[in-house]
Formats: structure tokens, C-alpha cells, sequence
């Protein structure tokens, strides 16, 4: 592996979806170990009934034209693309414990766990980022 890239996310909309998994695909292709921690709202980026309709932020709903015109993947596909490329998901417990939330609700192949589980993949990560 070329690095590792650790990527929390804690946001919920379109734009942070896209944000999240363009860099965790692209970290992948360039063959880096790539880890998403989804907290809070960012549990929406891999809620079943959520992230294949996640909401532009407000005034923003023209871009979602834009979207199409420059056959930007949905991030159904996004995700699909990050799993093939090897990218772990790990949902939060203690988020999902506060939302009372059960694994059941989220795409499969998540992992669950807590902060030091993102913690101990991200502890010698060569990029970390937050969305």
C-alpha cells in the first residue's frame, strides 16, 4: 500500500456524501488503505433508506442538473466503487446506540465500533480528514 487515509465523516447532505466518497475512491485507486468513520449525520452517507436520496443543502437544489449533465456517478455507485476498491465502513456505536439505530439499518458490510476502532486504524494514517 502506497498510504493510509482516514476519513470521518459527521455530515449528512449530498455534497458531503460526494465529498467523502470522491476522496476515499480516490485515495483507494491510488492505492492507499482507505477507513470512513461515519458519526452522527454522516451515518445518513450509508443509511439504507437514506443515501441513495440525500438532500442538497438548501438553495442549492439547481446542482443536482448539474450532477447529471456531468454524469457525476450517484453515490449509490460512489459507494459501490468504495467497497470494490476495499474501503472499510465503520459506523459508530455510540451514535447509533444514541439514535437507537441497529446495524440492520445500513448498507451491508459496514463494520460497527467506536472511536478508538477509527482510532487505532487512524493513529498512523498519512492523510486524515474531516466532512
Amino acid at each position: 500500500m502506497a498510504g493510509k487515509t482516514a476519513i470521518i465523516a459527521s455530515n449528512g447532505t449530498l455534497f458531503d456524501a460526494y465529498k467523502v466518497y470522491n476522496i476515499a475512491t480516490a485515495a483507494a485507486a491510488s492505492d492507499h488503505e482507505v477507513a470512513i468513520f461515519f458519526t452522527f449525520e454522516g451515518l445518513n452517507l450509508i443509511n439504507k433508506e437514506a443515501y441513495g436520496q440525500l438532500a442538497l443543502p438548501e438553495g442549492k437544489e439547481g446542482i443536482a442538473e448539474g450532477f447529471k449533465k456531468a454524469n457525476v456517478p450517484a453515490i449509490p455507485e460512489l459507494v459501490e466503487m468504495a467497497r470494490e476498491l476495499g474501503v472499510r465502513f465503520i459506523g459508530c456505536q455510540m451514535t447509533m446506540d444514541v439514535l437507537e439505530l441497529e446495524q440492520e439499518a445500513f448498507i451491508d458490510g459496514i463494520e460497527v465500533g467506536g472511536a478508538v476502532t477509527f482510532l487505532e486504524f487512524a493513529k498512523d494514517a498519512d492523510v486524515t480528514l474531516t466532512f
